[in-house]
């Protein structure tokens, strides 16, 4: 089984064999001909399982790219209960399907209530209750992107590498610091609310993304880092439909 996590910045991608993780790897989204290379490389699979928060153009490049084996191609899309999760939201459909992955994978890892934070090129703080409900989420800028804003948007600004302090003194530590205690301030009030509706000391963050080492010794409370989250959700996807 091959899996792709298509995000909106880059590609990661596992091939599962018996059960076991057997290749692991990372491709810029753009850099179709690296992934197509780094995918030749693989034995042909049996399925292709796709979670695309991309454009319709992205959902076309994967498909060029996986034509070339016999292989079923699913794109995942968030369901109104799958794999022991129920998913909560107005609309089950418009939940991206990397969230769902990633709640399901949660899920299975932790068997109770816990928030489940990706940070990317947005961050996303999702709660799962004790019966494995999505109660809901928040959507937020991520780091970068956050520090990006500010250095477009307004004056006078320079791009500089800052450092986090309690009590930034220059311009480039007070970005720096204000974007991390942003996001910090989002997860830290959701995991509160969260303790209210549960009331539970073994309460857990499980925490993923590639910005995820920026916040992780940051946060004050008990933290699981995954770095391939919506891959093992996307496994565990693959699994159940087999």
């Amino acid at each position: 089984m091959l899996l792709l996590d298509v995000g909106n910045s880059r590609c990661k991608w596992a091939r599962i064999q018996k059960g076991e993780w057997t290749r692991l790897g990372i491709a810029e989204n753009g850099e179709w001909e690296k992934l197509q290379c780094d995918l030749d490389l693989l034995p042909p699979p049996a399925r292709i399982i796709i979670s695309n928060v991309g454009s319709d153009a992205v959902a076309q490049h994967l498909r060029t790219i996986c034509s070339k084996w016999a292989a079923p191609v699913k794109f995942v899309t968030a369901q109104s209960r799958q794999c022991g999760v129920k998913n909560n939201y107005e609309d089950s459909a418009r939940l991206g399907s990397d969230r769902w992955a990633a709640l399901i994978a949660a899920w299975h890892r932790m068997g109770k209530s816990c928030l489940v934070v990706s940070c990317g090129t947005a961050t996303t703080v999702d709660a799962l209750s004790d019966s494995g409900e999505f109660l809901g989420g928040l959507i937020l800028p991520g780091i970068t992107l956050m520090r990006q804003s500010l250095l477009h948007n307004t004056a006078q600004l320079r791009d500089e590498d800052g450092h986090m302090h309690d009590f930034p003194r220059n311009t480039a530590d007070a970005i720096h610091s204000g974007v991390i205690r942003a996001t910090l301030g989002a997860i830290e009030h959701q995991y509160a609310m969260l303790q209210k509706l549960h009331s539970s000391a073994s309460l857990a963050c499980v925490l993923g993304g590639g910005a995820a080492a920026q916040i992780e010794t940051q946060l004050g409370m008990p933290v699981e880092r995954v770095d391939n989250l919506v891959l093992e959700g996307l496994k565990i996807i693959g699994d159940a439909s087999a």
